[in-house]
């Protein structure tokens, strides 16, 4: 299903490679036949943003947008379980599902990572797609909606998972509850979690300072993480951008 790695490429870190494909995401886009036409077109100025901007503020917005905080994360588990120990057996079965499925990661990133399930998913048949993406559109329907409080061009990303999905969430509701949500990537928000990090580091007698809290535990898991290697091509033109990522 190649808009679903359409939307993967683009909910991506943004690099050369990305715009320089062009022409292959929105062929793809125009060749659809799941989408409406409302949503095609939504994609279309979405690429046409992110292949046609500067790189370089492009990149710092995607950091600022998807990197700050967790509320837009793109590690869908941290939705789901946060820092417990279920989300680590939650990566492991996922794993094993890429696996039974013939694909191994060539990226250093964790299985939950957003851009990477939708190319997992896109190699699966279309009652499976659905199926899937039915168990996650809770926190897509919030990701669409705090995105597009934000102003940020990559809601029209989720809505068109959600479509696919076969979901149309109460905009409404969402819109009140996420009104209602306090915003985690302020400079007051961010000092926070950082002074709970040394709180925590201090409690914990039997640990380093590199190893303790949230961003331990992430730097943890990317030193565990297994390497897999998605071996087709996805997509002619189009390469995965996050392994180059600083």
């Amino acid at each position: 299903m190649n808009i679903l790695r359409v939307i993967a490429r683009l909910l991506d870190y943004p690099t050369a490679a990305l715009q320089a494909a062009h022409d292959d995401l929105t062929s793809a886009v125009l060749e659809d036949g799941l989408l409406k036409t409302h949503q095609k077109r939504a994609l279309l100025v979405c690429i046409e943003g992110l292949c046609r901007g500067d790189l370089m503020d492009l990149q710092e917005a995607y950091v600022e947008t998807f990197d700050r905080g967790r509320s837009l994360s793109l590690l869908l588990f941290e939705h789901v379980h946060g820092e417990s120990r279920d989300r680590g057996q939650a990566m492991v079965d996922l794993l094993a599902q890429y696996e039974a499925a013939g694909l191994e990661l060539d990226a250093r990133e964790l299985p939950d990572y957003l851009p990477l399930f939708l190319e997992f998913l896109s190699t699966r048949p279309a009652a499976d797609i659905q199926s899937w993406l039915e168990d996650i559109h809770h926190i897509l329907g919030l990701l669409a909606e705090r995105l597009y409080q934000r102003e940020s061009q990559y809601h029209v990303l989720f809505d068109a998972l959600l479509q696919i999905a076969g979901r149309e969430p109460d905009r409404q509701e969402l819109a009140a509850l996420v009104a209602s949500e306090e915003r985690d990537d302020t400079p007051e928000a961010l000092d926070q979690v950082w002074e709970e990090e040394m709180v925590k580091f201090v409690d914990d007698q039997g640990g380093s300072c590199g190893d303790q809290g949230a961003v331990g535990q992430r730097r943890r898991e990317l030193e565990q993480v297994q390497t897999i290697h998605l071996s087709d091509e996805l997509m002619p033109g189009v390469t995965r951008a996050r392994a180059g990522r600083a």
